[in-house]
């Protein structure tokens, strides 16, 4: 019984053998990838759909971003990469709810923090975005551009010595941080303190000759030097035609009182082709 049995155990295993080969003949064979290499492939995807928004491709960015979470939706940083396409694109409302599922994951990532307050300062929720800021500052406590930043938003509000004190934090974390040696110019002429701004906006220069200190200093001593003025408006037009435009400046946060001498300034007859070319300069990048 024992020999038979084995018998037909052997047959039965060769006829199966045959008829699974006969099966894979007709039927074509299928890879079925693991979780892991599933993982890989998401943020490979991720990896190009960043390298997309980089180069100004949003759109294609988006759409990888997408695809990448729908892979694998349990990776806080493709959420985070899919709210950087959308903020591109101007998806808000999807940005938050893709920061909101990251932090989800992963509520100890700065980062979400920080992506958080740039949407809502998108949609003028400055108190969310100050509270969010605050947030990722517990966890990166060093970081100097979001210091920085909560400065920027004590501007905004007009509390400019709370901003100056920002300003001050970011610049002992990275003394060559001219944005924030800058900011402070900026704080300090509202408050008609215009000898420190003047300071401040020198200072900046020296580090990074930029023109927006450079037209800052020249608004400050248009009145007492119009000749230096003059030139240091004319080579900060000539660096960003942008700083022509009331608009513009108003959106890197030049106040009411600034405005008001660039304003006075710009209208010298002798920046009038300068600031003709500027303003062409604008239309013909637009």
């Amino acid at each position: 019984m024992k020999s038979f049995f084995k018998k037909t155990i052997w047959i039965s295993l060769i006829y199966l053998f045959f008829q699974i080969e006969i099966v894979r003949a007709i039927v074509p064979y299928y890879y079925l990838p693991t979780i892991k290499n599933l993982q890989k492939q998401s943020l490979y995807i991720g990896k190009n759909a960043y390298q997309l928004l980089f180069f100004g491709q949003y759109e294609d960015s988006l759409n990888l971003a997408k695809l990448a979470v729908k892979i694998n939706a349990k990776d806080e940083k493709l959420w985070l990469i899919l709210a950087e396409a959308q903020i591109a694109n101007k998806e808000y409302k999807n940005a938050l709810s893709s920061l909101n599922n990251a932090e989800q994951i992963n509520s100890n990532i700065s980062e979400i923090y920080f992506a958080k307050s740039n949407v809502y300062l998108k949609i003028s929720q400055q108190i969310k975005a100050k509270n969010a800021l605050e947030k990722g500052i517990k966890i990166e406590p060093n970081n100097h551009k979001a210091i920085f930043q909560l400065g920027n938003i004590l501007l905004m509000e007009k509390n400019y010595f709370g901003a100056i004190k920002f300003y001050d934090k970011s610049i002992k974390i990275k003394p060559d941080f001219w944005q924030a040696i800058n900011n402070k110019g900026l704080a300090y002429f509202e408050k008609n303190k215009v000898n420190l701004a003047i300071k401040f906006f020198e200072s900046a220069i020296s580090i990074e000759e930029n023109a927006e200190p450079l037209l800052g200093l020249a608004s400050c001593i248009s009145k007492n030097d119009t000749k230096l003025a003059i030139q240091l408006a004319k080579k900060a037009l000539a660096k960003d035609p942008k700083y022509v435009n009331y608009e513009y400046r108003k959106e890197q946060l030049w106040g009411e009182k600034l405005q008001a001498s660039t304003e006075i300034l710009l209208q010298n007859e002798q920046l009038n082709k300068d600031v003709i070319l500027a303003k062409s300069k604008i239309i013909e990048s637009s």
